[in-house]
């Protein structure tokens, strides 16, 4: 008997696809890794995890200015729309080469509770505004539970300053949402706990007793006995500790008087008799 030592066709695939699969894992794990924060900080390297499920995913929004119509585009820690090194581009019709307005390889990011800022810098310098200095990219990402990834919005370009210009942008996710903790308390939990099982008997001996026994009308109600003769007792019960009376006293009533009465004399029809 001979034994191939040679994997089949079949298990190359699987071994292929399994590759890929961890590479796609580890890469995609590791993406906001690719955002260089200067300096290192640890308080914003958090701040970036929390924007992890915004990874390898290009935003984009057209804004029109007077007669031209602009074209941005955002990746979180990634090539926005392919450009190497851009986090957020500029792209307009009548010129081929994109402005590249920050990289991401000069980024900071500042988190609140419910939100978080990313600023790219670095971007390509201003042709005559803000004394030629380079463009920077302000992405404001706020809390929506509706959405995963919203719709990236232009808010405004501010380009009117001797420096420190910016363009400014907006994006809502659930990714920036804090997490909602448990209201309920020990005894809520107790109750929904004791009300599940309570429909699981209700619902599981009314199919035994009509499915299995084939009772009919109130029989099909689980131990309809038992809790009729409890019914019973608990009433017993009740009418004997809250009532006051003595249920043997004979009963008056108004206006009839409890004493015995005199016996009438018997009348007699013998003379009716005849003789």
């Amino acid at each position: 008997m001979k034994v191939s030592l040679c994997p089949g066709p079949g298990s190359v695939l699987l071994l292929t696809l399994w590759v890929q699969l961890l590479l796609t894992g580890v890469h995609a794990s590791n993406s906001t890794k690719n955002c260089k924060l200067s300096p290192e900080s640890e308080s914003e390297r958090k701040v970036l995890s929390r924007l992890e499920p915004l990874a390898n995913k290009n935003f984009t929004v057209e804004s029109k200015n007077k007669d031209e119509t602009y074209t941005y585009t955002f990746q979180l820690c990634g090539d926005a729309g392919g450009v190497q090194g851009a986090g957020v581009i500029q792209s307009n019709s009548k010129s081929p080469k994109p402005e590249v307005v920050g990289r991401y390889d000069a980024t900071q990011a500042i988190g609140g509770s419910d939100w978080v800022m990313l600023i790219y810098r670095n971007g390509d310098q201003y042709d005559s505004h803000c004394s030629k200095e380079k463009r920077k990219a302000i992405i404001m990402i706020s809390c929506n539970r509706k959405t995963a990834m919203g719709t990236l919005e232009v808010v405004l370009e501010d380009r009117e300053r001797v420096e420190d210009c910016f363009y400014l942008f907006e994006l809502d996710s659930n990714a920036v949402c804090p997490v909602i903790e448990s209201r309920l308390s020990a005894g809520s939990i107790i109750l929904i706990i004791a009300a599940c099982l309570v429909a699981v008997y209700l619902i599981g001996g009314f199919l035994y007793q009509r499915l299995v026994v084939g009772a009919k009308g109130m029989e099909q109600f689980p131990n309809y006995s038992f809790w009729v003769e409890l019914g019973n007792m608990t009433a017993d019960g009740c009418d004997f500790v809250c009532r006051s009376k003595n249920r043997d006293e004979a009963p008056a009533y108004r206006g009839v008087s409890a004493e015995p009465l005199e016996e009438e004399p018997e009348e007699r029809d013998d003379h009716l008799l005849p003789m």
